[in-house]
């Protein structure tokens, strides 16, 4: 009997439980049914586009395809979209045609009146460059207020090159959200050389190196976090910023000269030739005045093989002492500095390295300046929001975060702060002279 009550007892729960179950079934769908429509109703629904697309899965070949597919033919006509050389010819001829007189110096100039019409005749693809906005940008001290041919026309040749260049790299574009990964810009940069005039004379057999090296300033100065990729964006500021045209291409990172300046240092540094840089060999860079406190933190944070640093490695440390005035640089630098990663640079972390100045001006035969002083005069300098305490934003907003590393880690960078009012004085000295010589 008690079997019997016991086994009724525990159907009559099950059924309570599937009841219960299809309740709530019943009510989540009437519910999810009335949002359902409530939203599809609403107002905003119609104003509102969609604006997020889930991303096919791994398996979702047919979809990935078909996203892909959708991509080439976007890009195929934005490329569509834009001038091509005879196009541009054209709009030259149009702009020349209506230049309005008098000439100022040697450039031809328009007014506002003839800049609309040369817009009417130019054609559809020319209407976004002939707007107010444009033309007042141009603007610039002209009596009769026109604007110079040539400007205006060089701002449209490199409007229409930034956007060739945003649909190039977007074909490399994998994931197709906008960012590169590196081995995608290298790809793109691989295929570029041949088509890029300042490099012609670039032996293939040094591509591969070439490719590495302007590599590496992208994702240097692009991803201080080392996601491991970039936005296209940012990519397309970094090379308008670069001007691979000028004469002295020697400073310019992307350049020929500067690559083959680069990678000759490097190889001249590895004496024993096994395509790698000890401590011992990297020493020797620039000026040899690094100290090896410094070079020590530079092994135990970067990436080493065995104790020795490749070519990747080295582009970075280059980047970082090149441009030391830059916040990327500072925030390389600073994490070797700040040894026991705390965040900041205490008078202890400023002594520890200002040691190894010292030392090396005994070698030199120099009399070691005092601690307490350079101590004093860096934190003048930095005037950090913790007055013992220096962050790396501290030092970005000082604008003088490239003399206090340098001041640290290089002995000829101390030594040029310390002789600067010498060095201004020579300086000065050297215009005086040559200004009397003109005279």
């Amino acid at each position: 009997m008690f079997v019997s009550v016991s086994r009724l007892l525990f159907f009559e729960d099950s059924r309570n439980e599937e009841e219960k179950k299809a309740e709530e079934t019943e009510l989540f769908t009437k519910y999810y049914s009335e949002w359902r429509s409530e939203v599809g109703t609403d107002e905003s629904y119609k104003t509102i586009p969609r604006f997020y697309y889930k991303l096919p899965a791994e398996d979702e070949v047919l979809l990935q395809k078909l996203r892909e597919e959708s991509r080439a033919v976007f890009l195929q006509r934005k490329s569509r979209e834009l001038l091509d050389n005879e196009e541009l010819q054209n709009l030259w001829f149009l702009l020349d045609k209506h230049q309005v007189p008098p000439v100022s110096g040697d450039e031809a100039m328009i007014n506002y009146e003839a800049y609309l019409q040369v817009g009417e005749k130019a054609g559809p693809k020319c209407r976004n460059f002939f707007t107010a906005r444009v033309y007042a940008k141009l603007l610039s001290s002209d009596p009769y207020g026109r604007i110079s041919i040539m400007q205006f026309f060089n701002y449209v040749m490199r409007k229409v090159w930034l956007h060739q260049t945003r649909i190039g790299l977007s074909l490399y574009d994998v994931a197709g959200q906008g960012y590169l990964r590196e081995s995608d810009l290298e790809n793109y940069i691989l295929e570029l050389i041949p088509t890029l005039p300042q490099l012609d004379g670039l032996e293939k057999s040094f591509y591969s190196f070439y490719v590495c090296t302007a590599v590496r300033k992208f994702f240097f100065f692009l991803d201080p976090l080392r996601t491991g990729k970039i936005k296209i964006q940012d990519i397309l500021c970094l090379i308008s910023n670069e001007e691979l045209s000028k004469e002295s291409q020697e400073s310019n990172w992307f350049s020929a000269p500067s690559a083959l300046r680069v990678y000759g240092q490097y190889l001249n540094l590895d004496k024993d030739h096994n395509g790698m840089l000890s401590k011992e060999e990297l020493s020797r860079y620039g000026t040899a005045t690094l100290t090896s406190v410094f070079l020590d933190r530079v092994f135990q944070e970067c990436l080493t093989y065995d104790g020795e640093m490749d070519y990747k490695t080295y582009l970075d440390f280059v980047l970082a002492l090149e441009n030391r005035k830059e916040p990327a640089a500072l925030q390389y630098i600073f994490k070797l500095l700040d040894m026991e990663n705390q965040g900041y640079l205490n008078v202890f972390s400023l002594n520890y390295f200002f040691r190894a100045i010292q030392e090396q001006m005994k070698l030199h035969s120099q009399e070691p300046v005092s601690f307490q002083d350079v101590k004093d005069e860096v934190f003048d300098m930095v005037k950090p929001k913790d007055p013992y305490k220096i962050t790396l934003q501290d030092l970005v907003n000082s604008c003088q975060g490239d003399t206090v590393v340098s001041i640290l880690i290089d002995l000829n960078g101390f030594w040029t702060y310390e002789n600067r009012e010498v060095l201004v004085a020579n300086d000065n000295d050297g215009s005086n002279m040559i200004d009397v010589d003109d005279t």
